[in-house]
């Protein structure tokens, strides 16, 4: 099974844009992926997924501001954050999700701060 590997985060000003990338070890083709956030005392949550074909869904705390893609060639997903909030402020992990197999990774951090 794959592994997974995030990068791109950092401190970044309120209203400032990241691009999160989580590349895999292998091909990420048969899985669907997603990003999840872990904030300081908050449950984990799901922030954006994408299927094998293509199809996505958003959280609503983030639908109009962030956007997930793939690229199967690359064996890399990426989340383009823009408009952050303070709010965003968190660790997100990129998963791998098929039948029977979850993968993740350790995860990047996220600070959005003036």
């Amino acid at each position: 099974q794959v592994q997974l590997v995030e990068s791109g985060g950092g401190l970044v000003q309120p209203g400032g844009s990241l691009r999160l990338s989580c590349a895999a070890s292998g091909s990420i083709f048969t899985y669907a992926m997603a990003w999840y956030r872990l904030a300081p005392g908050k449950q984990r949550e799901l922030v954006a997924r994408i299927t094998t074909s293509g199809s996505t869904n958003y959280a609503d705390s983030v639908k109009g501001r962030f956007t997930v893609s793939r690229d199967n060639a690359r064996n890399t997903v990426y989340l383009q954050m823009n408009s952050l909030k303070p709010e965003d402020t968190a660790v997100y992990s990129c998963k791998a999700e098929r039948v029977f197999v979850e993968v993740w990774g350790q995860g990047t951090l996220v600070t959005v701060s003036s």
